[in-house]
């Protein structure tokens, strides 16, 4: 199978699962046979930009013309089979669809957020979740300045959201929902349900798992307020009130609360505030856990830190809503508390290390989950399936006779 990869990526300075997401699947493509290119722009680039250049890019946000004749063109010269998109913010724009559709090509798109029915994509603001957008023009948001807290800058993005609705939801042949909960809140608000499939994310087996009983509780991720960072800081304190549990708190990660959680470890014996990890640094600190927490107060569409622990072996604490009550089988492969509790948070650590015994029982349950569901070859399988779910439906359109590029959704813009 010949297929175009077609990403925006995030800025390198802080960690990125849709880059390794995107990284991951087009080398697992490769792996099994299949020829993969990618067409990508980087959100690193925008700095290296002219003046008027950076002053440019909320212009494409909405749509890229250059970006449509780009791809068009490499599309009808290469003939792939189908096109996978991921993210095309900033410099991609939805433009890319309307490049499919000049060229005839089957889009797949994997929806990573929310961004098709709120413009930052987070279905938060000012700490808590928030669905005024859903279902109606994306207004509030620009009131609210729900993107980086700019006015300004949400606009390009509520631009986008309300000129390419349309247009995304004609124009993808599969919507791929990195879990059943993001499908149902998009489904709610009133996207097309027979093209949205559940495929979940997988992750690479590390080759080694747990061998002992862990170091420590392990928090790895990005140091942000939807992250559950400060309710993880506060339930900590809870557990360090009351004697700990025998390991210390390991925080590994880079985000806007970064200076407040040195200031936070600074002197303590009982936590670790380590900065940001490499791969590899990684795969052993998650392999030497005690447990992964993940204590999320947004509505998180998957976990990739819960199922990498689950790879290794090792047991997570996860909030109990959203993707995550899909990833954590309560007191089989985990434990779930409640979302924003930290009370319930700090029960749940204590329980899930006071009995080593216990302990291990489920991370050999996760591991078992994780091959079940999140393993290379699930993945691969899955994925691989939708693409050819896309292509027979191009072709059955092509076999009735309708032969339009796009069917309506390549005229000018």
């Amino acid at each position: 199978m010949h297929v175009f990869v077609v990403h925006n990526r995030y800025v390198s300075a802080q960690p990125s699962g849709e880059n390794r997401v995107v990284d991951e699947e087009s080398a697992l493509l490769r792996a099994a046979g299949h020829r993969v290119e990618l067409f990508e722009r980087r959100s690193d680039d925008i700095a290296g930009r002219s003046l008027p250049g950076k002053a440019a890019v909320p212009l494409l946000v909405p749509w890229n013309p250059a970006v449509r004749r780009e791809l068009t063109a490499r599309l009808r010269a290469e003939r792939p089979d189908v096109v996978h998109v991921h993210n095309v913010f900033p410099l991609l724009s939805p433009a890319v669809l309307a490049a499919c559709a000049d060229a005839g090509v089957p889009a797949v798109a994997t929806l990573h957020n929310y961004t098709q029915i709120c413009p930052p994509g987070t279905l938060r603001r000012d700490g808590r979740q928030c669905t005024e957008c859903v279902g109606s023009t994306p207004l509030p948001a620009v009131r609210h300045g729900c993107y980086r807290g700019s006015r300004l800058a949400t606009v390009p993005l509520a631009v986008s959201l309300s000129a390419n609705r349309r247009r995304w939801w004609s124009g993808v042949a599969r919507f791929l929902c990195i879990s059943a909960a993001q499908r149902d809140v998009l489904v709610r608000a009133g996207m097309p349900p027979e093209r949205m499939a559940v495929k979940h994310n997988f992750v690479p087996d590390p080759g080694n798992s747990r061998s002992a009983d862990g170091e420590h509780v392990l928090f790895l991720g990005r140091l942000a307020e939807a992250k559950g960072v400060r309710l993880l800081m506060a339930a900590w304190d809870e557990i360090a009130a009351t004697g700990g549990v025998g390991v210390p708190l390991v925080i590994a990660g880079a985000g806007p609360l970064q200076q407040e959680v040195t200031a936070w470890a600074a002197g303590r014996e009982d936590v670790r505030f380590v900065g940001l990890y490499d791969p590899e640094e990684c795969r052993r600190a998650v392999a030497r856990s005690v447990a992964v927490v993940a204590p999320s107060l947004a509505l998180e569409t998957f976990g990739l830190v819960v199922v990498e622990a689950m790879a290794a072996g090792v047991p997570a604490v996860a909030a109990g809503h959203a993707a995550f009550v899909e990833l954590v089988e309560d007191g089989v492969t985990g434990l779930l508390h409640r979302p924003g509790d930290p009370a319930s948070l700090a029960s749940c650590v204590r329980r899930i290390a006071a009995d080593p015994v216990r302990n291990r029982e489920m991370g050999r349950a996760a591991r078992r989950r994780y091959e079940e569901g999140f393993s290379p070859d699930v993945g691969l399988e899955r994925l691989v399936e939708e693409y050819r779910t896309a292509i027979a439906g191009r072709s059955a359109l092509t076999r009735g006779g309708d032969t339009r590029p796009g069917r309506g959704d390549g005229e000018s813009r």
